[in-house]
């Protein structure tokens, strides 16, 4: 596994290993020794999740103010653009943002710490997202910032993905803008 820093400190690009021949691939999507080799980082993960999502779904920018999740995501079906905004108080990246395409095919992975509000839109037909968290989902503490926010200014690629408009959940619809965000402490 190879890990590759990105702007926002703490944020990694994982590429895991891949063995492929004409009867398809193998890779190992997480090893515990190998992830702490690639990062430095010892991670307790205590949840995992998969949503299947359609094209043009956006989901985010979520997080928690208490119980900060870090997660490990990709993507096993389709593709999608993921993002992570940088929203911990004093960082000197605050408000900052990064984006990846994650796919099943370039194997891809995103390392976002605790402390980041993080998003994602799907640029298939369908995509099947998979992330390991390393805290529980406590939904009265979860937050959206709006996906839209101009003062963060993510350059979705949805024109590009024939998307005119992202398909949000009312969760997402209600976001706010990062400069009236109730932020984690």
């Amino acid at each position: 596994m190879q890990a590759i820093a990105t702007a926002l400190p703490g944020v990694l690009i994982l590429e895991p290993k891949v063995f492929g021949d004409t009867r398809g691939f193998f890779t190992e999507s997480y090893n515990r020794r190998s992830f702490a080799a690639a990062t430095g980082l010892d991670v307790d993960f205590v949840q995992d999740n998969h949503s299947r999502s359609a094209k043009g779904v956006l989901r985010g920018l979520h997080y928690q103010l208490r119980q900060p999740q870090g997660k490990l995501v990709r993507v096993v079906q389709g593709a999608v653009f993921d993002v992570a905004v940088d929203i911990r108080p004093g960082s000197s990246t605050f408000g900052r943002w990064v984006g990846v395409e994650l796919t099943a095919d370039n194997h891809r992975q995103l390392w976002v710490p605790p402390g980041l509000a993080h998003g994602f839109v799907v640029l298939s037909e369908t995509a099947d997202f998979l992330y390991k968290a390393t805290d529980y989902y406590a939904p009265e503490h979860e937050r959206c910032i709006a996906w839209d926010d101009a003062a963060v200014g993510i350059a979705w690629p949805l024109a590009a993905h024939g998307i005119a408009q992202p398909l949000l959940s009312a969760k997402d619809r209600a976001g706010v803008l990062l400069a009236q965000a109730e932020l984690p402490a």
